[in-house]
């Protein structure tokens, strides 16, 4: 029984091995964190998502197109057949760009006229930075404060009683 399930364990390892990379090579998603990513011109993708960085499509991206604390930018005649989303940043479409649809939370939107954008446009411009909070900021304020409570709570609870010295 042992030699058994220890050749399919050997089965199932060499299938994993030479199996994962298949599926990574057929992957054309792009991550980075911190580092700019640009789409070439010749260049065929599947999604983008920046963090801390920005992304500059020059070719096509088949799906979104997601920066948090970055830009974005849609070169002339590049494509996004998807959602294009900045958090905390800067969109610029250039003459010739097309997008599905675009949203700016905390930045500025620059729009060729010849730009074109197949869905709805949405941006939270004014008070960007009051938005940013709320959104992101006031969450952990709120969590950090229960925490707190919660280690007040216990630190209450289980002080230890101090024998008070005997009057002589």
């Amino acid at each position: 029984m042992g030699f058994c399930s220890l050749r399919w364990m050997c089965c199932i390892l060499l299938v994993s091995a030479f199996g994962i990379p298949a599926f990574a090579e057929g992957s054309h998603d792009r991550t980075q964190f911190g580092h700019d990513v640009t789409v070439g011109s010749d260049e065929k993708v599947a999604e983008v998502t920046c963090f801390a960085c920005s992304v500059r499509v020059r070719g096509r991206v088949d799906g979104d197109v997601t920066t948090f604390g970055g830009s974005v930018v849609v070169e002339r005649d590049a494509t996004v057949g998807g959602d294009t989303t900045a958090f905390g940043g800067d969109v610029r479409l250039d003459g010739g760009a097309n997008v599905k649809s675009l949203t700016v939370f905390g930045g500025r939107l620059r729009r060729d006229s010849g730009a074109t954008v197949g869905g709805d446009v949405t941006t939270f411009g004014g008070g960007a930075t009051l938005w940013l909070f709320i959104v992101f900021g006031l969450p952990f304020l709120v969590l950090g404060a229960f925490i707190a409570f919660i280690v007040w709570l216990v630190r209450r609870f289980t002080r230890r009683a101090v024998p008070v010295a005997a009057q002589v």
